[in-house]
């Protein structure tokens, strides 16, 4: 397992990652309003009224109305800014810092937030078609950062990330390296079918969006399977002169 923690990927067509920064900041405030804060009960009530429910979809199944905090179709919306617990956040939110900011600067800010939902929408779509009838509610915004992680590895394959291995051992690799082992290992859980509680199909349908889209939506400047290295900034030699 590599946890991401930084990479060395400068930003070439945008000051600041704004939307990267309010996606973060909004999973947050809404995770510490509905989950973090409040009573198991309450967090588990909320997690059935905001998360998406495939029953729901598929089985004609409905909440109790006391349950019921937006209209079930917004839910496709809502399901992507709640989260199950703080490691759960704060894995997802890790994986967004890094690697969604440079994905933005290689789309722009309106086109990376709708590559972004589009993303959250077809992971869900994805994992609704492969459990339906499910009463579990799906939350959490892997669905939409599989996609930025396909986007970012098909970007910028060659840039190197620093990270944790096994979450202790710092390293720098490759992104081609820690990302493409991500992906292996969702194929991987989904062929064993381990993975406990994961909703695994929506990583799967996420990236195949991330991947499928990136190329319409980022600017047309910006280079699938970039060669570019980022390297060390060195000050020039200037040559001597004498009086």
């Amino acid at each position: 397992m590599f946890l991401p923690l930084a990479d060395n990927n400068p930003y070439r067509r945008i000051v600041q990652p704004y939307v990267t920064f309010a996606l973060i900041a909004l999973n947050v405030a809404i995770f510490l309003l509905t989950t973090g804060l409040v009573p198991a009960q309450s967090a588990q009530a909320n997690a059935l009224g905001l998360g998406l429910i495939p029953a729901i979809f598929t089985d004609g199944a409905m909440l109790a109305p006391d349950l019921q905090v937006v209209p079930s179709w917004a839910t496709w919306l809502t399901y992507m800014f709640m989260h199950g617990g703080w490691m759960h956040l704060i894995g997802n939110m890790l994986f967004l810092w890094v690697f969604a900011d440079n994905v933005e600067d290689a789309m722009g800010h309106t086109r990376f937030l709708v590559f972004y939902l589009v993303c959250g929408l077809f992971g869900a779509a994805v994992h609704l078609f492969f459990n339906t009838g499910s009463q579990a509610p799906l939350v959490g915004a892997s669905g939409a950062i599989s996609g930025v992680l396909a986007a970012y590895l098909l970007l910028y394959p060659r840039v190197r990330v620093f990270g944790l291995v096994f979450n202790i051992i710092p390293i720098s690799i490759p992104v081609w390296l820690a990302l493409g082992t991500w992906v292996v290992l969702q194929v991987v859980h989904l062929v064993t079918a381990h993975g406990g509680a994961t909703a695994w199909w929506a990583h799967v349908g996420g990236l195949v969006a991330g991947a499928a889209l990136v190329a319409v939506m980022k600017q047309p400047d910006a280079q699938l399977f970039s060669h570019e290295r980022v390297l060390a900034v060195t000050v020039p030699r200037m040559p001597l002169r004498r009086p």
